[in-house]
């Protein structure tokens, strides 16, 4: 059996284990300290942002992030449907509904066509949603301009998941800064990675401050333990604080090196009848944390499982495009707004796409492995 070549492995480099090693010499290996100060400000200024917390995760975030917005019992939610569990989650934890929407074929996120409808409803209804979750889907900015005009428009901030988009743009500004709140994910196959770890990032300061409180017990400035509000468990260690300040260093470089692979991708397979690359929007740049890709059933004789198991017979990790969240069994008989009246764009997606090997340690040789496969298949 050959090696196995995963989806999205870890990729560590030198300065990663240097502070590391500062934090273990210096004994700041407590739950806080002198690298989750620094994380938090060096990753600011690269998104250029005023200010961000560390934290466990990027569900975390999200959901300090809600609390803040004042989302509770018997509120909605609008969000993204294309994506991980862990964008919605937050929102049951604060008793509100998810309201579900659609993807556009664009940029595979969030549908502007989709969100106004939600909200020309809730006009009817008069129950508008306390907050929009807008996620950036495997490496790419949503198209924010209408999606925030619309926002605006009703008055309802946005929070941005960026948790798969950290070093991607939208017409030349950050992902992860378009919302009230962005939030960015470090978990272990990600292209930035901690082993396990997010970030909450705002230009709003005060906000921040009360999210860092609630974040670590809410416990009150007194010189015994005091709470006067219920808090989480949520800080990033000072360890793996250290890891994301050496991964951010090499992150422009692991951008470049998935962009690659990506287009390496698109040359050997491209031309192939069937098969679709996940395109990149016009309006900004992805970083392509996962190339992904889409095969027409008309044109092409096997479905994406079918592609899967031949990879898997090669000791190839590939995986399904995300199943929508209004399909999860968790949401049955949630509200979802398509794309369009007939045209559910985050199901066809789901029933006929698959994400490649995408690491940015993977070795040409490996990537020929998989090439090989897939035209052997095909």
């Amino acid at each position: 059996m050959q090696k196995r070549i995963y989806l999205s492995p870890p990729h560590i480099g030198k300065y990663e284990q240097q502070l590391v090693t500062e934090a273990f010499v210096s004994n700041w290996i407590a739950p806080l300290g002198p690298q989750v100060d620094a994380f938090e400000r060096e990753l600011a200024e690269y998104v250029g942002i005023q200010g961000a917390v560390a934290l466990c995760s990027g569900t975390a975030a999200i959901h300090l992030a809600l609390r803040y917005l004042g989302v509770g019992p018997g509120d909605c939610v609008f969000c993204s449907s294309l994506t991980f569990i862990g964008s919605v989650c937050p929102v049951i934890y604060q008793g509100a509904e998810p309201i579900f929407i659609d993807s556009e074929p664009d940029s595979w996120n969030m549908s502007p066509l989709a969100l106004e409808r939600a909200f020309k409803d809730a006009e009817q209804t008069g129950k508008f949603p306390k907050a929009v979750i807008i996620v950036n889907l495997y490496g790419q900015s949503a198209n924010f301009d209408p999606l925030l005009t619309l926002c605006q428009q009703y008055d309802v901030p946005v929070i941005e998941d960026a948790a798969e988009s950290l070093g991607a743009s939208y017409k030349g500004k950050a992902s992860g800064t378009f919302g009230a709140f962005g939030i960015y994910s470090f978990n272990g196959n990600k292209i930035l990675n901690t082993s396990g770890g997010g970030m909450l990032v705002s230009d709003d300061r005060e906000a921040l401050e009360k999210c860092r409180f609630w974040a670590t017990q809410a416990r009150d400035p007194a010189r015994h333990y005091q709470h006067s509000e219920i808090g989480y468990n949520y800080r990033l260690s000072n360890v793996l604080a250290a890891i994301g300040r050496g991964q951010l260093r090499w992150l422009d470089d692991r951008i470049a090196e998935r962009r690659r692979i990506f287009d390496r991708y698109v040359e050997q397979l491209g031309n192939r009848d069937g098969i679709e690359f996940m395109p990149e929007a016009p309006t900004g740049r992805s970083n392509r944390w996962l190339t992904v890709l889409t095969l027409d059933p008309h044109r092409c004789p096997l479905t994406p499982n079918q592609v899967l198991d031949a990879l898997e017979q090669e000791n190839i990790e590939g995986r399904p495009v995300w199943k929508p969240l209004h399909l999860q069994p968790v949401f049955a008989g949630s509200l979802y707004y398509p794309h369009e009246e007939h045209a559910d764009f985050s199901t066809t997606v789901f029933t006929q796409g698959l994400c490649l090997p995408s690491g940015s340690n993977l070795t040409e040789e490996d990537q020929d492995r998989v090439i090989a496969c897939l035209q052997r298949v095909l």
